[in-house]
């Protein structure tokens, strides 16, 4: 079937076969599913924590607060940019059958990953001066600095995680990453507990846990690697050749990270506009609500294009263009079937949501106008977070940085500003400006998806591993 299915015209756009379709659709279906519990898992260990600091008072929790989100943005997106260069590397590889490559890249990635986290943990340890110098309260800024401290092993276990479960993602063995993440989240709850309370180590011991439960799942993954025999065929031992794979693996990590930060900062950006506002509690509160929702809810589009990246790029690197398209289509259906449940979901609670969050009736009015916007956003993430996968998949990060850069930073955030501030529509013309933005992403990840020529793309990718040669840039991706 494989072989008919390489027939066809110049640019590989034959008709989709249904039956093409349905298989792609299970196997996507096969890793999406699971992944939403693994990203999950990793999450929940920082939401614990922060439960568990809310109880020791106000400033703790304000302190810990800041701290997270600089940490998110200084140390933890870096890390996750870098890392999802792998999809594009260790997909295709295994695609190409040259197992061997997966181990020398993911030991490429975790070295050049481990080298990103001193300079990183250089500045958390500064993050009190910090936030005192960019005008922050003093009293927090210690906490936040205290914290961001004892949080730099978990900067450490985060960096060889994330590399772990691009590997094993890009083979599709994605339930040892559930096991080995829900049991993570399992012994975080009662460690965290011990250390915060027990132990009175306060907002010391809650960022103390959270490393040990990357670090307690980053054991298990790595015992899994080692001794299953699943792992053996592309596993690779430390040698003169992780030179070269930290060469290659820094050409795609490069415009990774460019491509995932420059999204994850665009919101944090929202969040800091949204305090200069007229009565900015009530804006960044609701603002903070709706970031939430999304954040929530975009674990589901995000676990699908991890399947989509995965799909496209071991069908790449084995030289079935048919089949990479048939995976996009399969992960847009499911992406957008999840958006209308979602969105018809959150439309019919639009009225008594925001008690969920508050007792306010202020804040729930204004939320309750505000979520027909959320749900453009939700829509707008069901769609770029599958394109985004498929880029990483096809090994179209620097395309990708540059539609991230336009969408958010040459649109989004200036309507926003626009909207919020000139036009004065406060929070809402804030979050429209953002899901204008999304939109403009979604376009243009659209437009380049459906431009692709799938049979250059599978040259290009069976290229690059077989003959270690990569693409002089991506202005060859369309042709």
């Amino acid at each position: 079937m494989e072989a008919v299915l390489l027939h066809g015209d110049d640019e590989g756009v034959t008709p989709l076969k249904r039956e093409l379709f349905v298989a792609e659709l299970k196997k996507v279906s096969y890793i999406a599913a699971p992944m939403v519990v693994v990203t999950v898992s990793q999450i929940l260990p920082r939401v614990v924590s922060m439960i568990m600091v809310g109880h020791l008072g106000e400033l703790a929790l304000s302190g810990v607060a800041v701290a997270t989100s600089l940490a998110n943005v200084t140390g933890l997106s870096p890390l996750f940019g870098l890392a999802s260069a792998l999809e594009t590397l260790c997909g295709q590889a295994f695609g190409a059958q040259q197992y061997e490559k997966l181990g020398l890249y993911i030991n490429a990635s975790i070295v050049c990953l481990l080298l990103v986290c001193l300079p990183l943990s250089l500045l958390w340890i500064f993050m009190e001066k910090l936030l005192i110098f960019i005008g922050q309260d003093p009293s927090i800024s210690h906490e936040a600095g205290q914290y961001a401290i004892w949080l730099i092993p978990a900067l450490f276990g985060y960096a060889i995680l994330q590399s772990l479960i691009r590997y094993l993602q890009t083979q599709s063995l994605v339930f040892p990453m559930v096991w080995s993440s829900i049991a993570a989240l399992v012994f975080h709850v009662p460690v965290c507990w011990a250390l915060v309370f027990k132990a009175n180590l306060g907002t010391a011991g809650a960022a103390l846990a959270i490393g040990l439960c990357y670090w307690f799942n980053v054991i298990l993954l790595l015992l899994y690697v080692n001794y299953s025999s699943t792992c053996k065929r592309t596993r690779a031992p430390f040698d003169k050749n992780i030179l070269n794979g930290m060469r290659e693996f820094s050409r795609f990590a490069v415009p990774s990270v460019v491509m995932v930060c420059l999204e994850w900062w665009s919101c944090e950006i929202l969040v800091l506009l949204s305090g200069l506002l007229p009565n900015p509690q009530l804006e960044t509160s609701v603002l903070s609500i709706c970031l939430l929702i999304s954040s929530l809810h975009y674990f589901i589009p995000y676990s699908v294009g991890a399947a989509a990246s995965t799909r496209v790029s071991n069908e790449l690197g084995a030289g079935c263009p048919e089949r990479a398209r048939a995976s996009v289509y399969a992960a847009g259906f499911l992406s957008i079937a999840e958006a209308i449940v979602a969105c018809t979901f959150l439309l019919s609670l639009g009225n008594i949501v925001g008690y969920a969050f508050s007792n306010e009736k202020e804040v729930v009015e204004y939320l309750r106008d505000i979520i027909p916007f959320v749900c453009l956003l939700l829509a707008m993430d069901c769609i770029q977070a599958v394109l985004s996968g498929v880029a990483r998949g096809c090994g179209w990060q620097h395309l990708g940085a540059y539609v991230n850069l336009g969408a958010y930073y040459l649109v989004g955030l200036p309507a926003a500003a626009t909207l919020g501030f000139a036009f004065h529509w406060r929070g809402k013309g804030l979050w429209l400006g953002l899901n204008m933005g999304s939109v403009v992403q979604s376009m243009l990840l659209s437009l380049v998806t459906c431009s692709t020529n799938w049979r250059k793309q599978a040259s290009m990718a069976r290229q690059r591993i077989f003959e270690g040669t990569i693409a002089p840039d991506h202005e060859k991706l369309l042709a």
